[in-house]
């Protein structure tokens, strides 16, 4: 692969301006940034980091008037059910 030469650059940074608007680049920039930095964190101190926990999404409220049930382990549903 060559290098980034400045018309390259300009180039890529034209598609981008293109495919996500002048309003959205700098939002897109900032969550890039942030996944590079998380990355990079999770690759260079994985015995720092918490275990990761699974949670169990909150209930779906239910009708009116009825208590909801107590959350169980949570299933993902069968599409074929």
């Amino acid at each position: 692969m060559g290098e980034l030469a400045p018309d390259k650059i300009l180039v890529i940074v034209m598609v981008a301006l293109l495919l996500f608007g002048a309003k959205r680049l700098p939002e897109v920039g900032a969550s890039l940034g942030k996944g590079i930095r998380e990355f990079k964190r999770s690759i260079s101190d994985p015995q720092d980091r918490a275990p990761i926990s699974e949670e169990t999404p909150p209930a779906a409220p239910g009708p009116p008037g009825q208590a909801a049930s107590p959350p169980t382990s949570w299933q993902p549903k069968r599409l074929s059910d």
